[in-house]
């Protein structure tokens, strides 16, 4: 059976490992691994504007031995006319892996239905689980395992960062904490399957609306734009209602004295957090955006070999 990567959940808590695990070692010998070699083809679809995606998924494809092919989906018939499950099925015959950073969470889930090759997530409104590939990798290298650990995520915990938060870190076996007022916490399905998960691994999430409680004791601290792809409408309201959630040197103070700061970027300085602590010593945004190139091609490595 294909395996994909749509969600952070399709992966165990031994996957998860495994990938990260592999992660480590294609970042100490970048050049080992080529299952792409010929150049086999990936297709890469973007119906959203990209910087780190983009880059690292087309550098870590050429790594492997491979060609990216970079749609977007404003010069293509999957922009229209076409069904994302008629989209896979033209690919799959002439491409390796389908990655694809879209809206709606069902069109991958579309996509991915009776497919053949590998379809991975590269962010959707719902998650964005090579992302927290890349963020756990970073905290392994900055924290040592990540299983007991605490994170704080600040802001949208309905966003694709809060919810994948959620089910990866609680699949890594960290103590999450959601820090968000009301009508910003993950939704309820997604609570309920990490609460399933974390019944397994030794992990937990709890919602916790002071920020400062939330902060106190954490070894990583979190955060995300307030205003993603898509919801610039809203940008007033949601700068009101989640300016409590400013992430800060108050707040970096409560966690632990040697807790490390994230951010998948970009990053409104002033807004979800200050610049003295994006850009101050606790900071390891620049690792963090890096191993999104580690993690990515551990993934299709791995996702390849399932095959």
């Amino acid at each position: 059976m294909t395996r994909h990567l749509l969600r952070d959940d399709d992966l165990t808590a031994a996957e998860q490992t495994e990938i990260l695990d592999l992660a480590l070692e294609l970042k100490n010998d970048r050049w080992r691994e080529k299952p792409l070699a010929g150049p086999q083809t990936v297709a890469v679809i973007f119906d959203k504007s990209s910087t780190r995606t983009r880059v690292s998924f087309a550098v870590g494809i050429a790594d492997l031995g491979g060609s990216p092919l970079i749609i977007s989906t404003a010069n293509s018939q999957l922009g229209g006319k076409e069904t994302p499950s008629d989209t896979a099925r033209v690919l799959e015959r002439q491409v390796a892996a389908i990655v694809w950073r879209t809206y709606a969470q069902s069109g991958l889930e579309e996509m991915a239905e009776g497919t053949r090759v590998p379809v991975v997530n590269a962010l959707s409104d719902d998650f964005h689980p090579c992302q927290l590939l890349a963020d756990l990798l970073t905290i392994r290298e900055h924290k040592g395992d990540p299983r007991g650990l605490t994170l704080t995520f600040y802001g949208d915990g309905r966003s694709n960062m809060g919810q994948s938060f959620v089910l990866a870190g609680v699949t890594a076996g960290m103590h999450i904490r959601i820090a968000a007022p009301e009508g910003y916490q993950p939704r309820p399905d997604v609570l309920a399957d990490a609460e399933r998960i974390a019944a397994s691994t030794g992990g937990s999430v709890a919602l916790i609306a002071d920020p400062e409680a939330a902060a106190d004791g954490a070894d990583v601290v979190v955060t995300d734009t307030w205003v993603s792809m898509g919801k610039e409408e809203e940008k007033i309201r949601r700068v009101q209602d989640l300016g409590s959630y400013k992430v800060t040197d108050r707040i970096m103070g409560l966690a632990k004295t040697d807790a490390i700061f994230l951010h998948c970027l970009p990053a409104d300085r002033g807004y979800e957090v200050d610049a003295d602590v994006i850009d101050g010593p606790q900071s390891v945004i620049w690792d963090e955006a890096e191993n999104r190139l580690h993690a990515q091609k551990a993934l299709l490595v791995w996702l390849l070999q399932q095959q």
